[in-house]
């Protein structure tokens, strides 16, 4: 039923950051191969943003990975404890929100979830089941089994703590509730962020307290976004997010899919592909030696756009996203809708300068004449360096600024 140990482990330990413990993780394997009864595998989600992008795909691809191994997939609804507020990361209390707020936003983050995960296979808990049911003895005696010593380990706690900032009660709650889910559910392996291996090492250890067999731990990393670049080596970046405006959502079209994706550095491409991309190690180290060895990135960079749109809508869609993009913005492309001007000059020629800056391709006609010099600028098609450039008077010309961003307009001399 199971496929052997050294390839599930090949498998899931591809682009994990931390992993507790790989040794207790192979016995479970080897244990789940020879009794036929898959791993519980647990993630779970506070619904606080409705609207998912890939950096979460990055999880629910290492859960949708157990899925395909055939071991079980509980994604938890975090009801209880988005009320509460995670703390994760935050300078200050996170708000909380309302039961209706929280409810509303799990509809919408289960359903774009179901892109990744296989909706037969998935089982959907909520951890209002058993949280609500917590009586104030039952809180007491889950807050005892930590201190608040271990609690000011976070990172978070601490700075807040040195810097007289507050800490409420509550927030000390949040690890707890979060490590009680494990408890309730009594799973094998928990998954989540980097951002969250505190949270669920508290589950670890909150297991072996109630005389349970503890969790293992796997953690994924925060994806960079679309502008991260590679320095020493070394994916450098913000994370993922619709805020840095460096995200590709679950949701967007075809095109703005593949367009972001073309986008993406031709060195982080590759971070992309080891975490998202369902090829196997072995093609993902054959692109790269492809790339070193003269291979145009953009095509590398096509492959991976088309099995992301192929992913969230249809192979149709990713076909037709990349022949649009090549319509739109290849070297050679000219769009079907260039806007043309008609301009009128004192004397026999316009110079090229004032064309740009009267068509608003730039803000003056020293910044044009710049654009000009340094090779930025294309009159029908041919890429001109003459800062005193003119245009003849009674003739069309296709103007052209910028490489990656680009624009055109037509533009016409009156006679």
């Amino acid at each position: 039923m199971f496929p052997p140990v050294s390839e599930q482990i090949a498998l899931l330990t591809r682009g994990a950051v931390d992993l507790h413990v790989k040794a207790e993780l192979e016995a479970r394997l080897e244990e789940s191969r020879k009794t036929g009864k898959p791993l519980r595998v647990k993630a779970g989600f506070d619904p606080t943003r409705p609207d998912l992008h890939l950096g979460h795909a990055v999880l629910l691809s290492k859960m949708r990975q157990f899925q395909d191994l055939g071991h079980e997939a509980i994604l938890l609804v975090g009801e209880f404890t988005a009320m509460v507020g995670d703390p994760t990361g935050k300078n200050d209390a996170r708000p909380r929100l309302s039961r209706a707020e929280v409810q509303e936003s799990a509809k919408s983050y289960t359903e774009q979830a179901f892109k990744i995960l296989d909706r037969n296979k998935t089982i959907i808990r909520s951890n209002s089941e058993w949280l609500d049911k917590l009586t104030p003895t039952d809180i007491v005696e889950l807050m005892a089994k930590m201190t608040v010593s271990r609690m000011l380990e976070r990172n978070d706690f601490s700075q807040r703590f040195e810097a007289g900032r507050p800490i409420y009660q509550h927030e000390f709650l949040y690890p707890l509730l979060q490590g009680y889910d494990s408890v309730a559910l009594g799973n094998d392996i928990e998954l989540g962020g980097t951002d969250q291996l505190f949270n669920l090492l508290v589950g670890r250890d909150l297991m072996s307290k109630y005389g349970q067999r503890p969790q293992m731990v796997l953690t994924t990393p925060l994806l960079e976004g679309i502008d991260a670049k590679v320095e020493n080596g070394v994916v450098v970046g913000a994370k993922m997010s619709k805020s840095a405006d460096n995200y590709i959502g679950l949701t967007e079209s075809p095109l703005t899919m593949f367009r972001k994706v073309m986008q993406i550095d031709d060195e982080v491409i590759f971070r992309y592909f080891e975490l998202l991309s369902s090829l196997s190690n072995e093609a993902i180290a054959k692109l790269k030696a492809d790339k070193a060895g003269g291979r145009d990135p953009r095509e590398i960079k096509a492959l991976f756009g088309k099995e992301i749109v192929t992913r969230f809508h249809d192979a149709q869609a990713a076909l037709a996203a990349e022949e649009e993009f090549k319509k739109i913005y290849s070297a050679d492309a000219i769009p079907d809708n260039v806007e043309e001007k008609t301009l009128t000059t004192d004397g026999p020629t316009l110079w090229i300068a004032k064309a740009l800056s009267a068509t608003g391709l730039v803000k003056s006609t020293g910044e044009g004449k710049r654009l000009v010099e340094q090779g930025g600028v294309e009159v029908d098609k041919v890429r001109i360096t003459d800062g005193n450039f003119q245009l003849e008077r009674g003739k069309k010309y296709l103007l052209r600024v910028g490489s990656k961003n680009r624009r055109f307009v037509y533009v016409v001399v009156a006679p």
